[in-house]
C-alpha cells in the first residue's frame, strides 16, 4: 500500500503500517488463503474444509424449524400473534431469544445445568471468542494460554483484542498439565497476567484429540489451583465415533472455572451462524453488588453485532424443539457418516501406506469429530499445497496455520466430514500419488 496522496490527487489510499498490527499477522491471512485456493481448483477432492456433511441439507428444513419455533411461542409460552411477530422481526434482547431453549438443550445432552441468564447467544462461536477475550484484556499484561495446535479463530480474535497467545503443549493426554503451569508460572514471573487458557476437550481441531476423563479432573484441579479460567470450546463433542462421551469439562465444574464456548455451525447448519457462551461467573461491581460475566459480554456485543438474528435463532431453536433438545438426536444420521468416514480414512491410508511398504507416513486415530493428522517426511507447506491442487487435484490444510515448529512443518490436517465415500477413495488415491511424487 502507498502512503495517502495529498487533497485533490485522486482517491484516498491507507498504508497497512497505520492499519491495526493485527492485520499483519499470519494468522488472519490463513482462511483467506485457503478458501482463495479452493476457489482456484473447484473439481480438487478437498479434505481441508471442516465443514458439516451436506447431502441431508433440504430448505424446506428451514421452514420446518422455524414453524415449530413459532409453536412454541404460541402455544408453550402462550404470547398474543402481536408478540410472536415482534419476537420474530424485531432486533430482540442482546444476549439472545433462544436462551431458555439452549438451556434446556445443555442440561439435555451434556448435563449442564445453568441458569438460561448466564447464556449470551452470539453470531457464531467466532464472536462468543471474542467477546469473552475482549472482556478479559484489561491492559498489555493480560495474555491467553492455548493448548497447542488450536484453532486459528482464537488466535485471530485474540489479535484483534491486542492480547497475546501463549501456547501450553499438548501432550499425549492432549494438555500436559506441567507445561500448562510452568507456562502460567513463566508468564506471571514476567509480570504477565494469564486470565485463560483454551481448549477443546473433545475432537480439537486440528487434530482430533480428546481428553480423558482423569486428564478433565485434573485439568480442572490445576484451574483451581492457579485461579485460571478454562475456556471450553465443543463443537465436535456429540460427534462420537464409539465409546462412551466423558462429561464436559463444565458439567464436571464444580468451582466456577470454566466459560463454555458452544457451537451450532456443525449441529444445526452454519448458514444460521449461531453460537453462544455459558459466562455464570460473578463479577464484583459497585457497592458491593455482584453480576453475571454474561452480562459484561452483552455490553459488548451489543456495540459490535448488537443482537444475534433471531430468525437464525428461532430456526436453531426450532431444530433443538424439534428433537427433544437433543442434538445427539438431531445428528445421528450425521454422526453414522462421520464415523463411516473415519475408518475410511483410517483403514485408506493404511492400505496405501502399509507398515512395511517403506513409506515414512504416519497419521493418529481420533474416536470421532471431523479431523486427523497425517505426518510425511517432507515440508508441507503452502507452496506444496498449490502444486497439489494443481497437479494432483487433492486439496488439504498445512498444519503450519495452526502452530510453528518443525513438526508443524511435516504435518497435514485431514478432514473428512464433507466428503462421499466415492472422494474420500479418490482423494487418498491423488494424496498417495503426491506423498510418492515427494519421495515418502
Amino acid at each position: 500500500m502507498t502512503a495517502i496522496p495529498p487533497s485533490g490527487t485522486g482517491k484516498v489510499r491507507l498504508d497497512l503500517a497505520d492499519l491495526h498490527a493485527g492485520l499483519r499477522d499470519p494468522a488472519m491471512e490463513s482462511m483467506n488463503f485457503l478458501n482463495e485456493v479452493a476457489g482456484r481448483y473447484p473439481d480438487a477432492v478437498s479434505f481441508a474444509p471442516g465443514r458439516p456433511y451436506e447431502e441431508f441439507f433440504e430448505t424446506e428444513q428451514i421452514h420446518d424449524h422455524l414453524r415449530r419455533y413459532e409453536r412454541y411461542l404460541t402455544d408453550e409460552r402462550a404470547l398474543p400473534p402481536e408478540q410472536v411477530r415482534r419476537t420474530l422481526f424485531q432486533y430482540g434482547r442482546t444476549k439472545g431469544i433462544v436462551h431458555e431453549v439452549i438451556a434446556r438443550y445443555l442440561e439435555t445432552d451434556e448435563g449442564i445445568r445453568t441458569d438460561p441468564d448466564a447464556l449470551v447467544v452470539t453470531v457464531g462461536c467466532q464472536e462468543a471468542m471474542y467477546l469473552v477475550l475482549r472482556a478479559l484484556r484489561a491492559d498489555e499484561k493480560d495474555v491467553v494460554l492455548a493448548v497447542a495446535p488450536s484453532y486459528v479463530g482464537l488466535a485471530g480474535a485474540a489479535r484483534l483484542v491486542d492480547m497475546e497467545v501463549l501456547p501450553v503443549a499438548s501432550g499425549p493426554q492432549g494438555v500436559d498439565l506441567d507445561d500448562l503451569t510452568a507456562t502460567l508460572h513463566r508468564a506471571r514471573h514476567e509480570g504477565l497476567r494469564p486470565r485463560a487458557c483454551y481448549v477443546v476437550p473433545d475432537f480439537s481441531n486440528p487434530t482430533g484429540v480428546s481428553l480423558d476423563l482423569p486428564t478433565r479432573r485434573a485439568l480442572l484441579e490445576v484451574a483451581r489451583q492457579e485461579g485460571l479460567l478454562l475456556l471450553e470450546d465443543n463443537p465436535y463433542g456429540v460427534f462420537n465415533a464409539g465409546g462412551e462421551r466423558p462429561p464436559t469439562l463444565k458439567a464436571l465444574d464444580t468451582a466456577g472455572q470454566v466459560v463454555y464456548l458452544g457451537s451450532f455451525a456443525k449441529t444445526g447448519f452454519p448458514g444460521a451462524r449461531v453460537g453462544f457462551a455459558v459466562a455464570d461467573q460473578l463479577v464484583r461491581i459497585a457497592d458491593g453488588q455482584t453480576g453475571l460475566l454474561a452480562d459484561e459480554l452483552s455490553k459488548i456485543k451489543s456495540m459490535v453485532t448488537v443482537n444475534t438474528s433471531p430468525l437464525s435463532q428461532a430456526v436453531i431453536a426450532g431444530k433443538l424443539l424439534e428433537h427433544g433438545y437433543s442434538l445427539e438426536k438431531a445428528n445421528r444420521r450425521e454422526t453414522e457418516v462421520y464415523r463411516d468416514n473415519l475408518r475410511r480414512m483410517l483403514d485408506g491410508l493404511a492400505g496405501r501406506f502399509p507398515p512395511d511398504g517403506g513409506a515414512r507416513v504416519g497419521w493418529n486415530a481420533p474416536g470421532g469429530g471431523f479431523f486427523l493428522v497425517l505426518t510425511v517426511p517432507f515440508r508441507a507447506d503452502d507452496a506444496l499445497l498449490e502444486h497439489s491442487a494443481r497437479e494432483h487435484g487433492v486439496l488439504w490444510t498445512p498444519m503450519r496455520h495452526f502452530y510453528e515448529g518443525e513438526s508443524a512443518a511435516r504435518q497435514v490436517r485431514l478432514s473428512y466430514s464433507l466428503l462421499t465415500p466415492e472422494r474420500i477413495e479418490l482423494g487418498l488415491d491423488r494424496l498417495a500419488a503426491l506423498v510418492r511424487e515427494q519421495g515418502g
